[in-house]
């Protein structure tokens, strides 16, 4: 009679999803199916303030204000999308980092939420001022650079409980020493506007699986290196 061990009971993560393609291929479209049911949930504020606006220049302002509910969604899906991939409870990490990170996203969400309304408000009514011209690429500038940290920031509130004044430091000390992830940041920047201006915003907030894994995938070598130089070694 076979005696049962210990050993012969631990089950290994990646026998639960296989080894061949085709069941690591239906593990990684459960993952995302399941991510982007989450995050359209999370975003139903956001996605009825935009069919509500309409298409007008004038609305920018709002419609900025209106994705406010994305920037937690987006944390709790990088956090989900950071667990090993034969975990097949992405669901679970979702929601316990949603709740957890919900305020503490906030935080730092808010005021830039804010920030970009403004810039935007500028911008639009740059014309109406002598040499509103000039203004424009530094007001873009500008700009970019407020959406590049909040990327930063989704990382940072994803994977470490760091204050939010930490985290913002950090985020700034990195928009340099981190420009490969920046530059990540930015490239899907563009891609974002490129759906919102060609297709409608829909079609954006429908692709939010792929923009927090593309972010928990870029942020690697980033979260290496913050947890390296800015956390404690037990």
């Amino acid at each position: 009679m076979a005696v049962e061990t210990s050993t012969s009971r631990r089950v290994d993560a990646a026998d639960e999803v296989g080894n061949g393609p085709l069941s690591r291929g239906a593990a990684f479209i459960y993952r995302q199916i399941v991510l982007e049911i989450q995050l359209m949930a999370a975003v139903s504020p956001s996605v009825a303030a935009v069919l509500l606006l309409d298409r007008d220049t004038s609305n920018m302002p709002l419609f900025v204000l209106a994705l406010l509910p994305l920037a937690p969604a987006l944390v709790a899906g990088a956090a989900a999308a950071m667990v090993p991939r034969t975990d097949l409870s992405p669901g679970r990490h979702f929601f316990r980092a949603y709740r957890r990170d919900f305020l503490a996203t906030l935080r730092w969400a808010t005021p830039l939420a804010l920030v970009g309304a403004l810039l935007v408000f500028n911008l639009i009514h740059l014309d109406d001022v002598d040499g509103g011209w000039v203004l424009r690429p530094v007001y873009g500038v500008l700009g970019a650079l407020t959406l590049v940290w909040g990327g930063h920031m989704i990382v940072l509130t994803a994977a470490f409980d760091f204050r939010a004044r930490d985290a913002a430091r950090v985020a700034v000390v990195q928009l340099a020493s981190q420009w490969r992830f920046s530059l990540g940041v930015l490239s899907l920047l563009i891609v974002a506007a490129f759906l919102v201006v060609a297709l409608t915003e829909v079609v954006l907030l429908l692709s939010l699986w792929a923009f927090a894994g593309l972010l928990a995938l870029m942020a690697r070598p980033m979260v290496t290196a913050t947890a390296a130089r800015f956390t404690r070694r037990p």
